[in-house]
């Protein structure tokens, strides 16, 4: 006979040894019946030689199953757990909700209720009547009313500057205007139109991340005494156009709505040249627009200040865990806040002035739209070859919000036939808010100047 896992052969206990003791506990039989094998003289010495290796196999007689000898029950046990988890984590948003209704919208409910009933069977929502005073706000409504105060504080902005540059010598007629998108938001827009020099050209900006268009007011100055028109559009979830302010479900839409502004811009203004400039984020955007052959062919330029091509999540892990967070908690804020991230100007007055102004985003960045940032940048990484439009592309070297490296790499690899780099020596983010920030906007517009000259020795 044979040890089961062992193949040692064994001698066989006599029967009589274990007849008395049949009224005791299994265990204590199985123990006696060791104690037995162990004194029994007729075993001989071969019986306690060493084990032989165990043969994994998957008969059952007397074998070790392989699967279960490396995962153990609690490890297997603890995995469907974390899937369990993971799986009504992701039903979440699908849940059966109760929903809250006042005594004034009681008639309504009441109207519908025949409609749903057969709905409300197959899991549809409860109804429960409460007093109107115990309704909280809902967020849609609060997105609203909080845009529209946003845009009532720009209007208001731009109507005061405009009578103090009025007072003090107009240099520009400054105008501002609501456009609609495609998808039924309501963004706010801006111009500022040469008043004692001929225009002979268009930029359209695009202001960076958290911020608005309002800020570029001096910038635009400076290019209409040089003879250029400038049109702004505070992009979605920020200055004074609709969605929750610093929040960006998705930066195509952005994206779209430059192409479609730019569309009504160039239509308003039909022989002009027209050119683009981006900042940060919204330099992002401009270069994502223009990689559309549709668009580029209207753009005779653009111009790039620190543009988010090289962005690197904090961590690895962010990459990876970004977008699934980005659909379960979207508007989630990140703990670190805004104002207590990496300096973006070596100008203390100009940080004052940024972190003080209720139309700048200074709360923590949402996940959706870290996520989105991540995003696009990554789309540019890979389609930098197919950017043939001219540009101009500026970057800070100590610039810790936006990698240089990534405006490097838009020199290095873009098949465009006319294009400059400017790198600023210890430089910071905000390339027009440095105190040398009148050197930069200098260079820009003799970039913009040269390339109306190569546009006219063309046309001769």
């Amino acid at each position: 006979m044979l040890c089961i896992g062992t193949g040692v052969p064994v001698t066989k206990i006599p029967h009589q040894k274990r007849l008395f003791h049949k009224v005791r506990s299994r265990s204590s039989e199985s123990q006696r019946r060791r104690s037995s094998i162990e004194m029994d003289p007729a075993i001989k010495p071969a019986a306690i030689a060493a084990p032989r290796p165990l043969v994994l196999t998957s008969r059952p007689s007397g074998r070790v199953n392989a699967l279960l000898s490396l995962v153990s029950l609690r490890a297997l046990r603890s995995l469907l757990l974390l899937l369990n988890g993971f799986i009504l984590l992701l039903l979440l948003p699908f849940r059966r909700r109760t929903v809250v209704v006042s005594a004034a919208e009681g008639e309504e409910a009441e109207g519908v209720r025949g409609a749903r009933k057969g709905a409300g069977r197959r899991g549809g929502a409860m109804v429960v009547r409460v007093p109107t005073g115990m309704v909280p706000r809902r967020p849609r409504d609060f997105q609203e009313g909080e845009a529209e105060a946003r845009r009532a504080m720009a209007i208001r902005r731009m109507r005061v500057e405009k009578e103090e540059e009025e007072e003090d010598g107009r240099r520009s007629e400054r105008a501002c205007e609501l456009f609609a998108t495609a998808r039924g938001d309501t963004l706010f827009t801006q111009s500022w139109a040469p008043v004692s020099v001929q225009t002979k050209g268009l930029v359209v900006l695009l202001h960076g991340l958290n911020e608005h268009s309002g800020r570029y007011n001096y910038f635009a100055k400076q290019l209409n005494d040089n003879g250029f028109k400038v049109y702004a559009m505070d992009w979605i979830g920020h200055g004074g156009s609709d969605g929750l302010h610093g929040y960006v479900h998705s930066l195509d839409y952005a994206v779209d709505d430059l192409k479609a502004f730019l569309e009504k811009v160039l239509s308003e203004n039909p022989g002009l040249p027209c050119f683009c400039f981006g900042h940060s984020t919204g330099a992002a955007i401009v270069l994502k627009a223009v990689l559309d052959p549709k668009v580029e062919v209207h753009v005779e330029g653009v111009v790039l200040t620190s543009p988010a091509i090289g962005v690197q999540p904090s961590h690895p892990i962010v990459a990876v865990v970004a977008p699934i967070f980005s659909v379960l908690i979207p508007r989630y804020q990140f703990s670190a806040s805004y104002r207590s991230g990496p300096p973006v100007s070596r100008d203390p007055e100009a940080l004052r002035t940024k972190y003080s102004d209720p139309l700048v985003f200074t709360g923590s960045v949402r996940v959706r739209t870290g996520h989105e940032i991540l995003r696009i940048s990554s789309y540019l990484q890979q389609n930098l070859s197919k950017v043939t439009v001219p540009f101009l592309v500026l970057h800070g070297t100590a610039d810790t919000v936006t990698d240089p490296e990534g405006s490097q790499r838009l020199y290095d690899e873009a098949s465009s036939t006319n294009k400059s780099i400017k790198l600023y020596e210890c430089f910071l983010h905000d390339l027009l808010f440095e105190p040398e920030r009148d050197d930069i906007a200098k260079d820009i517009i003799d970039w913009l100047c040269s390339r109306l000259d190569d546009l006219n020795r063309a046309q001769k």
